[in-house]
């Protein structure tokens, strides 16, 4: 790949966040510097983290900013259910969204694995990466 824009974690993160500004559009004006304003951040902080990491040409450094994506993709999970909360998304906007990000972190998990993968293949010697095997984006098992 020549470029982070190619990796399909990058793009759909990059379609979760323009549709999560569009939604945020319809939200109080006096949640613009606090929900939706952390809403807006977290999203470019997917993108944002996916982009930095590759950038970083080292395998361990890259999946660790993109562990930083897949917490940001959770705390937009914890977002969408105060905006449901707070009635600015209905039920079903939350379990669309919900949806899709679960989808992204499905993605993403699949690239942290392909880089830990990566690394200890190039590197035999050093202790694995992680002893934790992620088998779906919401549970992690011993």
């Amino acid at each position: 790949m020549k470029n982070f824009e190619e990796l399909d974690c990058w793009k759909k993160a990059t379609a979760l966040r323009r549709r999560l500004s569009e939604l945020v559009k319809k939200f109080p004006n006096d949640e613009k510097y606090r929900l939706t304003d952390q809403i807006i951040r977290a999203s470019r902080s997917v993108t944002a983290n996916i982009a930095e990491g590759y950038g970083r040409y080292h395998y361990q450094e890259n999946a660790q900013f993109c562990r930083q994506s897949r917490g940001s993709l959770f705390e937009l999970i914890d977002h969408l259910i105060v905006a449901g909360d707070e009635k600015y998304i209905s039920d079903a906007e939350f379990a669309e969204f919900k949806t899709e990000i679960e989808s992204c972190l499905i993605v993403l998990n699949g690239f942290i694995n392909y880089l830990i993968q990566a690394k200890s293949r190039t590197n035999k010697f050093e202790e694995p990466e992680s002893r934790y095997e992620l088998d779906s984006p919401l549970t992690i098992n011993d």
